[in-house]
């Protein structure tokens, strides 16, 4: 909720709170502040625990029919679809992205609740056959309270995506909200508390990540954490967690690879480039950050990347540029920190590099890197901007060992026209999720989640859902 000062409030147990300090908020386009949000104190944390146990303890979600819980999700879609526009603005504006982007950002929010609408009244139990003197079933219990770490990269779509099967299910969500991007994230809470959704199911607090974050993943009444974010904060996270033997759901980013065949489609491959590295001005966990390319084919895919590249529009968000600025001026000198330490390595700086000129804000230029090795920090490191390491191979067996010459397994690709290839590479590459001559194929039905460094868990799709429930084992012994 905002007041009339451009500040913004957090939302707890059902109230918007204001708070004695204030983050201040930053236009990555210009570097200027222009809003404020409360900081959370820890009082503030304690409260949302205090709330959310209460509307666990009490039911508030759990005692009526699922099918009204289902309605009750419908809303919340609904109320979310009705600040689009509004939304769209501020996201962009705090976060750099375009406008676009930000609204489709704000409709895929949507399209959660929606989903996880209709599998409410779908959590299904079974019965286990024992013999006639037993009677045996299983049933679905929610976690309890659950806390969710969100990013700054894609704070409303992330927030929902986790939001959402968690509510479905019956719990009580803590958003720890990201201090660089808090204030959109805030209009999911608008929307849960116009459709309805019971004091305490949701707070949402914008504070310190080692001071609120920290406070709310180790209290003993935490039971479940979600957590979107760097490898450093999730392994201090999970520490915390195995503390008190919290279930976590983990999703700690990749540096994931596609890889190109003598026979793909270039046009497919290079429209797949563009929005595998470029969207989100290259701040997407799963993004193609490096791109394997067969010999025979290499020369000319670099050329047409570095041609992509070239050719974007670059400005402020609200503009609806190809590119905008990263999220911040800090990240920007951490991705050009890296561009020139891979020039010292021996990469090939095919274009791009540097920040914009003639523009104040955090711009980095579309940046492609040629003939990238596996001793570069730039091939096994992940960068979070606009940069694309090229690699060339020679053989299929090659590919798929350079692709996996990580520590990271979120997702990778294959650009292939040859079918039995394409389900060789889905099964060699060691990744969540493989996508077949299209970067981001799939959708909110498709579950997504890591192997190694990325994470563990699977947000998204139905088998996202069970990642926020329990199973209850009842044996029954039959008096004869």
């Amino acid at each position: 909720m905002l007041n009339n000062e451009n500040h913004w409030l957090n939302f707890i147990g059902g109230e918007w709170r204001d708070s004695a300090t204030r983050i201040e908020v930053r236009d990555p386009s210009t570097d200027t502040v222009f809003a404020t949000i409360a900081s959370a104190t820890l009082d503030d944390a304690e409260d949302a625990i205090r709330a959310a146990r209460k509307c666990v303890k009490a039911g508030a979600l759990t005692r009526q029919r699922p099918a009204r819980r289902a309605e009750l999700m419908y809303r919340i879609g609904q109320e979310i679809r009705k600040l689009v526009e509004e939304g769209a603005v501020l996201a962009s504006r705090e976060n750099g992205k375009s406008v676009n982007d930000a609204r489709d950002e704000f409709e895929e929010a949507a399209r959660y609740f929606e989903y996880y609408a209709g599998m409410t009244d779908k959590i299904e139990g079974k019965s286990i056959p024992l013999g006639e003197d037993y009677i045996d079933f299983t049933t679905y219990e929610p976690q309890g309270i659950s806390v969710q770490v969100v990013p700054w990269n894609f704070p409303v779509s992330i927030c929902a995506r986790s939001l959402a099967p968690a509510l479905a299910a019956g719990n009580a969500v803590i958003v720890k909200s990201p201090e660089i991007s808090p204030l959109a994230i805030t209009l999911l809470a608008t929307a849960c508390e116009r459709a309805g959704l019971p004091k305490g199911a949701l707070s949402v607090l914008a504070g310190p990540g080692r001071k609120i974050g920290a406070a709310l993943v180790s209290h003993k009444e935490t039971n479940q954490i979600v957590f979107t974010g760097s490898v450093p904060t999730g392994r201090s996270i999970m520490r915390d967690a195995a503390e008190n033997s919290v279930p976590c759901v983990m999703e700690l980013g990749g540096k994931s690879a596609a890889v190109a065949f003598p026979d793909a489609d270039l046009d497919q491959l290079i429209s797949s480039v563009r929005w595998g590295i470029f969207f989100n001005a290259g701040q997407v966990c799963s993004a193609m950050s490096r791109l394997l390319i067969h010999r025979d084919i290499y020369d000319e895919v670099v050329g047409r990347v570095a041609e992509l590249a070239t050719g974007l529009s670059i400005g402020a968000g609200k503009d609806n540029p190809d590119l905008t600025p990263v999220v911040s001026m800090q990240q920007r000198d951490g991705i050009l920190k890296i561009c020139d330490e891979a020039v010292e390595d021996g990469a090939r700086l095919v274009c791009g590099g540097g920040a914009v000129e003639g523009l104040p804000g955090a711009f980095v230029q579309p940046t492609v890197f040629a003939d990238v090795t596996t001793e570069m920090r730039l091939f096994t490191e992940e960068v979070f901007g606009p940069v694309i390491a090229l690699t060339p191979f020679d053989t299929e067996e090659e590919a798929y060992e350079l692709a996996n010459a990580t520590d990271y397994g979120l997702v990778a690709g294959v650009f292939t026209q040859d079918v039995s290839r394409a389900m060789r590479a889905s099964q060699a590459l060691d990744a969540g999720q493989v996508f077949v001559n299209e970067w981001f194929a799939g959708g909110i039905e498709t579950p997504f989640g890591g192997n190694r460094l990325s994470g563990y868990g699977r947000e998204k799709g139905q088998e996202a859902l069970y990642s926020y429930v329990r199973t209850k084992n009842v044996a029954i012994r039959v008096a004869r």
